[in-house]
């Protein structure tokens, strides 16, 4: 009987183990869940949304972000905006057949959008906006026939704009605003139906739809605006390649040398041109006069204009956005910088006249002082107080001598005194607009100074007949200022967010290292973070850096560029958590690379 028993096991247990296997297999995750759960295991870091995902689930219908079809149980729509996940978008992505709407905005993806997602091909709406996304526009986008709604705006994404994308005919939405897009516009489909709004902050594209003429090989206007896959089927497939290379490349480093251009200008002016300071002569011998704020020039109209006729290239000390500066001094030993911004048109000096009286009322221990102007027929001389410490763009990244870490506290608790007075103290209350290292001055104690304040508005009013939407410098703007064009409190704050990771990294916003891997300073920040390497961001050049100070001066950073205005806080609030977290460190808290000093 025993012997029949263990014959018997063998094949009762077999039965037992089957049955088992089976039933766990009618309650596994369906394979939308599984898709899903592949997803979540490529995302790095998140708000905490993610973890209650469930494997165990049949299916992933009760998942928060998560909407499936009532009757059939399939995932029709994942919605997971706003959830600060990083990481890349998982491939598997493509397996959720029946996907109609995925939105997965305002995060930190990064890497490229997968061509995977042209095999959705019931999706109506992809909604990748506000990420950190590279690399090419997938074709296999064209595959999707019921698109009605594409936003992949403000990323990092490059090359061209895919033919295939024209032959969606649903199409009702569509922007890729704010990349490093470049070629034409395709115009043989339906793309040529968008706007120009569609388009903007690409500065390599052209087209019809942008009212810029492509040029054709031999560098001539192009007839025609044909997508680089015409190009290619018309033989030209090598040549075009390497244009757009050309091209790309010629982006990129436009973004990298905007800050140098106007040096490179003011080089040339001193080497080689003595316009610019005939430029001058002219304009004080025509029948100038001076205007003096409040007594704030102790000098007679006659001996600054005197001095005036004097000033040549020599005397250029900075090149800015509004005109080159000059150093003004006086036989006292006084010295002042001088703006020179040409007149615009006729209605142009009453308008700037009514600025300027207001923009030199504005007192403050952290502004550059504005103490009158020289008012002539042909331009405008701005006199500013000179600071001896020059620029902060200068101290950071131009001198031999490094910045310690309390000097560059004071300097960022400095321009945020100035900005917080003009957002909430002065009258009338000022936006800034163009917040950068070099609009922030140091004096001969390193004491910072925010300059150009009211400027940006000034030139850009509908008075002067400037057309530029948008002020300000590549690399400090904020996400929906350079889609729309409104200038706000919040924008400034995410333009300050940028200088703070500026003075803490050494690293201009758009360092070659960060375009190179398609980011910004805000991008590698928030690449960092999902390694939790936050503190690696500092500059390893900067003595003295303690460790409480830096993590709390990151975290305001970290809220200053917050891809939501709303989330990002006021600069009367960014001063008090300068003074309470950062300015009061641990002494003994030091920081070292190795990251073992954690001791308060």
């Amino acid at each position: 009987m025993a012997i029949y028993l263990r014959r018997c096991q063998g094949p009762w247990l077999f039965h037992i183990l089957l049955f088992y296997i089976l039933l766990n297999k009618s309650r596994a995750i369906n394979p939308d869940g599984e898709a899903l759960l592949n997803f979540r295991n490529a995302i790095v870091s998140s708000d905490g949304i993610l973890p209650l995902w469930r494997p165990e689930d049949p299916d992933p219908c009760n998942w928060r972000g998560v909407t499936c079809d009532q009757k059939t149980k399939r995932v029709i729509y994942v919605s997971l905006k706003n959830h600060k996940l990083s990481g890349p978008i998982s491939p598997d992505i493509g397996k959720i057949e029946h996907l109609k709407i995925l939105a997965l905005y305002n995060n930190n993806f990064y890497g490229t959008i997968p061509s995977e997602l042209g095999n959705c091909t019931e999706l109506q709406g992809i909604y990748l906006q506000g990420n950190y996304l590279s690399g090419l526009i997938p074709g296999e986008l064209g595959n999707l026939s019921e698109l009605q709604y594409l936003d992949i705006s403000s990323n990092s994404l490059s090359g061209s704009i895919p033919s295939s994308i024209g032959k969606l005919n649903k199409l009702i939405t569509f922007n890729v605003s704010n990349n490093f897009l470049v070629g034409p516009i395709p115009s043989d489909g339906v793309l040529i139906n968008f706007t120009e709004s569609s388009f903007a902050g690409n500065r390599g594209l052209c087209g019809r739809q942008i009212n810029m003429n492509c040029k054709d090989e031999s560098g001539g206007p192009s007839t025609n605006s044909q997508s680089p896959q015409s190009a290619q089927n018309q033989g030209g497939k090598k040549k075009y390649s390497g244009r757009l290379f050309i091209s790309a490349s010629a982006t990129i480093g436009a973004l990298l040398l905007v800050a140098l251009m106007c040096f490179w200008g003011c080089f040339l002016y001193k080497k080689f041109g003595k316009s610019e300071s005939d430029g001058i002569a002219m304009d004080v011998s025509g029948g100038a006069s001076i205007v003096m704020f409040h007594g704030d020039l102790p000098y007679s109209s006659k001996d600054i204009i005197k001095k005036l006729e004097n000033l040549n290239e020599e005397h250029i000390i900075g090149c800015g956005g509004f005109g080159k500066v000059y150093k003004l001094a006086m036989d006292d030993g006084n010295v002042f910088a001088l703006k020179r911004i040409l007149r615009m048109n006729e209605g142009f000096d009453r308008f700037f006249e009514r600025e300027l009286e207001i923009l030199g009322s504005i007192k403050h221990r952290y502004l550059v002082n504005l103490r009158g102007y020289c008012n002539s027929t042909t331009s405008k001389l701005l006199i500013y107080d000179f600071l001896a410490g020059g620029s902060l763009d200068e101290a950071l990244h131009e001198r031999s001598e490094q910045l310690d870490w309390d000097a560059r506290l004071n300097i960022i608790m400095g321009a945020a005194k100035g900005l917080a007075y003009l957002h909430h103290d002065c009258s009338p209350r000022i936006i800034h607009r163009d917040i950068k290292s070099s609009n922030i001055l140091l004096d001969a104690n390193l004491e910072a100074r925010v300059s150009d304040f009211g400027l940006a508005k000034l030139l850009e009013d509908e008075e002067s007949h400037i057309t530029t939407t948008v002020a300000g410098t590549f690399g400090y703007l904020a996400p929906e200022y350079m889609q729309s064009g409104r200038a706000t409190e919040k924008t400034d704050v995410y333009s300050f967010g940028v200088l703070v990771l500026e003075v803490l990294s050494g690293k201009r916003p758009t360092d070659a290292s960060f375009i190179e891997k398609g980011l910004n300073i805000v991008g590698w920040l928030n690449f960092l973070g999902t390694e939790n390497r936050q503190r690696d961001i500092v500059d390893p050049n900067c003595e003295g850096v303690q460790i409480e100070s830096l993590d709390a001066l990151l975290s305001i950073a970290t809220q200053c560029v917050s891809s939501s205005p709303e989330d990002r806080p006021t600069m009367h609030r960014v001063v008090q958590l300068l003074e309470s977290e950062v300015m009061t460190p641990c002494p003994s808290d030091f920081y070292d690379s190795s990251g073992d000093n954690d001791t308060c």
